[in-house]
């Protein structure tokens, strides 16, 4: 791993974490997996952070698993021949997952482009401020695959079922503005006024008392339940088995290939 590969700072008592992959669409590779999680790990041994913001450089805040290497579901891990093939895909979103694990408010300032795993990464933040020109789905169906990262779990959660499930089952890719409307984001601005809203946000939470909002926000995710490490190796069992399909192999070809994808149902 690099040092350089999400970048880690504070300022005002906000940790900024920024995918620095931009020629890469800050896709999942090992490095920005890895040094995401690494910069989990340090907002949460500092007690002065009182909330992080996850953003990208780029025009990608994250285009999701990276096909290009042809190592879909898994990093390093995907070298063990003794490791299943559902625990390489989990092992792979454990990264993002870890965000999680923060106590104070998460905020994705999503300045770019969220598709597939990407758009996990945003959504097991907090508050999401998006691009209003940039995309946003889950198209794994597009590419012969079940959802990962928890999505089918979260959004209709966040969406209400209804939505959810159009925008899951066909694996349609909306605009910002569209994302704010149907409430995949809390809000949609230009694209240069994503991070400083993302900014504006934060410094309002870290102006407030910070052990209440450390335990408001853990009694609101008391309160629904919240299980999405449950759901994500659910399917991450499901989607390790589409990816041993015909259609899996199609899809990712043609999304490489940038034409329409041709599925057989095998």
């Amino acid at each position: 791993m690099t040092d350089d590969a999400v970048l880690y700072e504070v300022n005002e008592r906000i940790a900024t974490l920024t995918l620095n992959r931009p020629d890469n669409r800050n896709s999942m590779t090992p490095d920005v997996l890895q040094g995401l999680a690494h910069g989990v790990s340090r907002a949460r041994s500092d007690s002065e952070v009182r909330c992080v913001i996850v953003t990208g450089k780029g025009k990608s805040f994250c285009a999701g698993a990276d096909f290009k290497s042809g190592r879909l579901g898994g990093g390093e891990e995907s070298e063990d021949i003794f490791t299943a093939p559902q625990d390489r895909f989990y092992a792979m979103y454990s990264h993002f997952l870890s965000l999680l694990d923060i106590e104070v408010p998460v905020i994705a300032a999503m300045q770019g482009h969220a598709i597939g795993g990407g758009l996990g990464l945003g959504v097991v933040c907090d508050v999401r401020v998006a691009n209003r020109e940039a995309r946003y789905g889950a198209n794994f169906v597009q590419l012969g695959l079940h959802p990962g990262m928890a999505t089918t779990y979260l959004l209709p959660r966040l969406l209400g079922v209804p939505r959810a499930v159009e925008l899951l089952l066909t694996g349609r890719i909306v605009s910002g503005a569209d994302a704010a409307e149907c409430g995949l984001a809390n809000h949609a601005v230009a694209p240069g006024d994503v991070l400083p809203r993302a900014r504006e946000i934060a410094g309002e939470i870290a102006r407030a008392a910070p052990l209440a909002v450390r335990w408001t926000k853990a009694s609101i995710y008391h309160g629904l339940d919240w299980d999405p490490r449950s759901a994500a190796r659910h399917e991450a069992h499901v989607q390790s088995r589409t990816a041993e399909t015909e259609d899996s192999r199609e899809g990712i070809a043609a999304l490489l290939g940038r034409r329409d994808p041709d599925f057989k149902g095998r």
